[in-house]
């Protein structure tokens, strides 16, 4: 056997070959005219033997600039949060690890109080009273929001404000096409949604308003007065919020969201090149029977023993294809168990302290930054631990970034990706990790790069 971790002998290649009726390899590529296939060898380096391939593909992995090497003031939707280890223990231990949708309740009762737990963290963060298992992730829990909303109210027209961020828009826009459903974007004042012309375009026909708080700036959204505006129509407000800010900031349902989601990557889930995440999804009592996924409900059983099951599955492989709400077919359970521990780990206290971190850490670089040559706050609005920063006229976020990479750091978003207007903007985001001589060091190097 020449590669000990391929697990196939030339023993079981004779075998298979003999059981498929062939003698060669070539013979199974058989019905390939010669003309369109490759001939003669591959431009590539030999077979390595593992050592030498393992070398190799750390080799690779250490060109990449990560949270390790780089101090990062990137965010734009995945952040570079404190992960406390014992979050990586829990998940690693094979029951949690290798469990896969708890269909059979009698033998997963473990996997199901996890995330009947989940559930229940997020229905106090969120002020909810109902949570599903989770989704794949914040964007597609804002989507699946927004379909909600046109159900229950049978109207058509969704509004969305610009401040969402760019990639749950896109995939709102993806859904809404599919279900035959009008987006209408609302523009944005002073970093946050222009009330006035989200007042003039809602009317009879809209079934929700849909915005994000912290929005995709950082700033905070004034839900106690966009509240009023469309359940004045008898539509539904949704609310796409930052988990880790619901730390300090008043519950989207006490300020009368119907439907509240978000991503739980800030609550202990690794960044890992951009996902995988976990998406979550409340909603007030009278919606329950129609949030997609399933939620995981306690009972007893005939002893009178506390026990869990699955409930309200309202996907199409359970009901009807014609009465599913939703055709989200997996629950991102491993992830929102991160979420979870995280969530125990941290306590009221914990989660009030960290999100403290994250405003008076982010206040202060903003007001470091926004005194730098040439640059300036974007706008004035309160926000949690993202900023815009206006740079100098004429400059290249893309080219400044590259600058910082070499420096050692990861720079803020390049706002003129998504909004040419802002082109020239840079998203700084500053979480509980960036230290203030950090902060000072990255307020120094950027003005060497202006």
């Amino acid at each position: 056997m020449k590669h000990r971790y391929l697990p196939m002998t030339e023993q079981d290649r004779q075998e298979m070959m003999e059981t498929v009726g062939i003698q060669s390899m070539e013979e199974l590529f058989i019905d390939i005219p010669q003309s369109v296939r490759y001939q003669g060898t591959m431009p590539m380096s030999e077979a390595l033997d593992e050592y030498a391939l393992l070398r190799h593909m750390k080799e690779l992995a250490d060109r990449n600039a990560n949270f390790d090497t780089h101090a990062s003031f990137l965010g734009a939707g995945i952040y570079d949060h404190h992960i406390p280890v014992v979050i990586n223990h829990v998940i690693s231990r094979s029951e949690f690890y290798t469990a896969y949708t708890p269909y059979q309740p009698e033998i997963s009762q473990g996997e199901l109080q996890a995330i009947f737990e989940f559930q229940s963290y997020i229905c106090e963060l969120t002020g909810m009273k109902v949570a599903n298992a989770s989704m794949y992730d914040g964007a597609t829990a804002f989507a699946e929001a927004a379909v909600l909303a046109a159900g229950a109210t049978k109207r058509k027209k969704l509004i969305v404000s610009r401040t969402v961020h760019p990639e749950a828009r896109q995939v709102l826009a993806t859904s809404a096409g599919a279900w035959g459903l009008e987006v209408v974007e609302i523009d944005y004042k002073d970093g946050v949604t222009d009330q006035a012309k989200l007042a003039d375009a809602i009317d009879a026909d809209t079934a929700a308003v849909l915005v994000q708080s912290p929005n995709f700036f950082g700033a905070i959204e004034d839900l106690g007065a966009i509240e009023p505006l469309i359940h004045a129509v008898k539509g539904l407000l949704v609310v796409s919020a930052n988990p880790l800010a619901l730390g300090v900031l008043e519950t989207p349902g006490k300020l009368g969201a119907d439907i509240v989601v978000g991503d739980a990557q800030p609550l202990g889930i690794p960044a890992s090149l951009g996902g995988p995440t976990c998406g979550f999804f409340a909603v007030a009592e009278p919606l329950m029977r129609r949030m997609p996924g399933r939620i995981v409900g306690q009972t007893v059983d005939r002893n009178g023993k506390r026990g869990f099951v699955l409930t309200l599955q309202a996907r199409e492989q359970h009901i009807r294809r014609e009465k599913a709400t939703s055709n989200i077919c997996s629950n991102q359970a491993l992830l929102a168990l991160c979420a979870s521990v995280y969530l125990s780990v941290m306590g009221k206290e914990g989660m009030r302290e960290v999100g403290e971190l994250n405003i008076r850490k982010s206040h202060y670089a903003a007001g470091k930054l926004g005194k730098l040559t040439g640059a300036a706050p974007a706008f004035t609005a309160p926000f949690f631990n993202e900023f815009v920063l206006k740079l100098p006229e004429g400059s290249s976020v893309s080219e400044i970034n590259s600058k910082l990479v070499k420096e050692g750091y990861l720079g803020g978003y390049d706002l003129g990706r998504d909004y040419p207007e802002l082109a020239g903007h840079m998203l700084v985001a500053v979480t509980e990790k960036r230290s203030k001589s950090e902060i000072d060091q990255f307020a120094s190097v950027l003005e060497g790069c202006l």
